[in-house]
């Protein structure tokens, strides 16, 4: 029993029990307007307290909270030092459920349909790369709610191919991320790859590595 109904019932019972001679009438009438006074404060509380958060409500301090811990995570997924980076990768989105996820024209909607792209990725390209770094040139995360933000980030991944010479792929990687169960996951997400532009050349990339928390 919440603290407010506990005191509710002890003064509505305090009042019925000791009524005064003439005034049960009143007594009653008054004991019923409190009540209601406290039922209706009561269900204006729950009504604010059960509003979804919006980042209209949140400080910079807790943006900057979110933001930093999204950082976090994908620089340590996209750590291609540590060991099964398939598994590392797939760290970063949800393990039941639709998971959108566009890249190269294709469109995929499930975990496993994902898993299978990713897996593919490495088998073709990631294993027949040198040497790589994964190095973020920029990041920029918009937090939308408490349990929500979009990530649109560049990337760069310099190694050497299978001869020894010297390449770079690179892209643009958007991400919407949601908080489920106290973890935040990938839930849709646009890969843009620099190469497949012909508009865009390499050149004109940002080729300068940031450091992220």
């Amino acid at each position: 029993m919440s603290p407010w109904r506990d005191w509710v019932s002890r003064y509505s019972f305090a009042v019925m029990k000791y009524p005064s001679p003439g005034s049960a009438d009143r007594t009653r009438r008054r004991t019923f307007s409190i009540l209601t006074c406290f039922a209706a404060a009561g269900c204006l509380v729950g009504s604010f307290a059960c509003s979804p958060r919006t980042a209209a409500d949140m400080s910079a301090s807790e943006k900057k909270a979110i933001a930093d811990t999204l950082k976090r995570l994908v620089v340590q997924a996209y750590d291609l030092s540590r060991p099964n980076p398939v598994k590392n990768l797939m760290s970063l989105y949800p393990t039941e459920g639709r998971v959108i996820s566009a890249s190269g024209g294709v469109l995929t909607t499930t975990r496993p349909q994902l898993e299978q792209a990713i897996q593919a990725f490495w088998t073709y390209v990631g294993q027949n790369m040198r040497q790589p770094r994964w190095e973020w040139t920029s990041m920029n995360v918009d937090v939308l709610a408490p349990d929500a933000a979009v990530m649109t980030s560049t990337y760069r991944v310099p190694h050497l191919t299978p001869t020894g010479m010297n390449h770079v792929i690179g892209g643009a990687w958007t991400a919407v991320f949601q908080k489920r169960g106290g973890r935040w996951v990938v839930i849709q997400e646009h890969l843009s790859d620099v190469q497949s532009n012909p508009n865009l050349p390499m050149s004109q990339m940002n080729m300068n590595p940031q450091t992220h928390p």
